[in-house]
């Protein structure tokens, strides 16, 4: 499996650019719901692949403590800035979420923007798991979202291409999906123009994203080997029962 800290390199610089239309505070009262939902008393979370902050910062607005890891050094860099420029204090720190050592426990840990399915390989996921169960207590919630496979295999990825400028830049985005049956996985292979506005000369990048799409039974088996009980899933978009529509769901389990 490619190296995942090189994936992210080059990627993670126009990572804002390509989601400035993220509505990660209406994402954040998504998960202040469930968290309310199925928890009782969270207000320390850390944020498992927390990227450039924005669902952190979000949530704290909302009365959070949080703490965020990502595997990203440059990723980690946005995320301080954002956090100095919204005056929130927030613990951002450089960890792979496969063998991060909590030094505390929390009342919860959160993983989103489908971290947990770059966890390509069965040990990947358990070896995740097992560190986000490291940082809980008994009882804590353990709240993430993945692809999911239902809708996934039904509605098949296609080619995407996404326009944007930011300050220094014009961007072209190119996904072309290739999936691997027998993986349960879909690389998206990124092409990233990058026109600079000022001498009008072009870089390119590109970069290969590893997803894995998960079912419910698999989710399950993982999670009870690694000291949880899956509480409920539900879609992303709805937040109802998931069905052959949905693409992403939020799984939700506790520790034991």
């Amino acid at each position: 499996m490619e190296d995942q800290m090189e994936v992210f390199e080059d990627y993670a610089y126009y990572y804002n650019a390509f989601y400035q239309d993220k509505d990660y505070k209406a994402e954040a009262k998504q998960i202040d719901l469930l968290l309310q939902k199925y928890g009782q008393n969270i207000k320390k979370i850390i944020n498992y692949g927390c990227g450039t902050g924005r669902h952190d910062i979000e949530l704290s607005k909302l009365g959070y403590h949080c703490t965020g890891i990502d595997l990203s050094p440059l990723m980690i860099d946005i995320a301080k800035k954002h956090m100095l420029q919204e005056e929130h204090l927030i613990d951002f720190s450089v960890a792979d979420v496969r063998n991060y050592q909590p030094t505390e426990t929390y009342d919860s840990v959160i993983s989103l923007f489908h971290v947990m399915s770059y966890q390509t390989g069965n040990e990947d996921i358990l070896a995740a798991f097992e560190s986000a169960r490291r940082a809980l207590d008994t009882g804590g919630i353990f709240l993430f979202d993945v692809w999911y496979g239902s809708g996934v295999l039904t509605d098949k990825p296609v080619v995407r291409v996404k326009k944007v400028e930011d300050d220094k830049y014009s961007l072209i985005r190119i996904a072309k999906p290739v999936m691997y049956e027998k993986r349960n996985v879909v690389d998206v292979c990124y092409e990233v123009l990058a026109v600079d506005k000022a001498d009008m000369t072009v870089k390119t990048i590109h970069e290969t994203h590893s997803m894995r799409y998960f079912f419910r039974p698999e989710l399950e088996y993982y999670l009870k080997q690694t000291g949880f009980e899956l509480i409920d899933h539900v879609d992303c978009s709805t937040l109802a029962e998931t069905d052959f529509t949905s693409w992403t769901s939020y799984f939700v389990a506790k520790a034991v």
